[in-house]
């Protein structure tokens, strides 16, 4: 488990150096001259040659990759154009919005799904499988920004049961805050997982070990509980892990629709004032947390299952 370990970090660093370099790469070939659109249109070439020079753009392109790699080391993303207050600390400010925006929606779209996709197996053909199965191909289907407007519009405008925007104050009326956006992007997942769970059930029900299961009258649902469930569920983590890039974009969406604080608001703005050390510092960070959930999806895949642990 332990050389899985290692080997695994390795290809994490790997992967997070290749994604951070090719972003680097594409952000600067985004055409438009920064400077001139930070200073605006009555900026003199004087100004903006030393913006340029504060931005580090006055340099060759391979010596500003070394020199971003080189403050990575040391923890540093650089300065905001505009503050000038270090990127880390900005991101660092949003991005406890994000996290818990995309924990509050998976969490309730597996707590859901999850038992469905087992009665679904169970019960197989039954009308709740059929609606089950109606309901998850349709919210797959509907996009999460699609998803949000419709709820903001039922529940917020017509109904008033929620509020639209912003993201409250204190835990309550934070948590309050969260269920629209929490329920736009969750619900998709509630019938992705749900189907995923059961098409693995039933090829685990169907095995020699759980008829072994049986005949010594062991009751079906312990034996979906203890025997089949913890096989069965390896797949979803490892889609949990996966998707974490999915959620991370579904949340810039939903954020701008609810005006609600993160990450997602933040990369907005930035790119479309070519802010580049905040876009960099929100590429980064985003793309840390998705090699780390794909990461732990795969170590907790080789803890349950060890066949795992040699394909890599």
């Amino acid at each position: 488990m332990w050389l899985y370990f290692l080997k695994r970090m390795a290809l994490a660093i790997a992967i997070i150096a290749i994604a951070v370099a090719l972003m680097f790469l594409m952000i600067r070939a985004v055409p438009g001259d920064p400077a001139a659109i930070l200073l605006g249109p009555r900026s003199t070439p004087e100004m903006r040659a030393l913006l340029h020079e504060q931005m580090g753009l006055d340099k060759p392109l391979v010596v500003q990759i070394i020199t971003f790699f080189g403050g990575l080391l040391h923890g540093n993303l650089g300065f905001d154009v505009f503050s000038q207050r270090p990127v880390a600390d900005i991101v660092l400010e949003q991005l406890p919005f994000t996290i818990e925006l995309i924990l509050v929606s998976i969490l309730w779209a597996v707590v859901v799904a999850v038992p469905l996709g087992c009665y679904s197996a169970v019960r197989r053909n039954s009308f709740v499988d059929q609606v089950a199965g109606v309901l998850a191909v349709a919210t797959i289907a509907i996009p999460s920004f699609v998803m949000a407007v419709y709820a903001l519009l039922i529940f917020a405008v017509t109904l008033r049961w929620l509020p639209a925007i912003g993201a409250g104050n204190g835990f309550w009326d934070g948590l309050i805050h969260l269920i629209l956006p929490g329920f736009a992007i969750g619900v998709g997942w509630v019938g992705y997982i749900s189907r995923l769970v059961r098409a693995s059930m039933l090829e685990i029900l169907g095995e020699n070990h759980i008829r072994m299961a049986r005949s010594f009258g062991i009751s079906e649902w312990r034996i979906v509980a203890r025997y089949a469930l913890p096989l069965a569920i390896l797949p979803t983590v490892t889609i949990l892990g996966v998707g974490i890039a999915w959620l991370l974009s579904s949340a810039v969406f939903i954020e701008v629709v609810f005006a609600r604080p993160g990450i997602g608001a933040l990369i907005v703005n930035a790119v479309n004032t070519r802010n580049y050390p905040i876009v960099m510092g929100v590429v980064l960070v985003t793309t840390l947390l998705i090699v780390t959930a794909t990461t732990l999806s795969d170590l907790i895949n080789a803890f349950l299952d060890p066949r795992t642990r040699e394909k890599l």
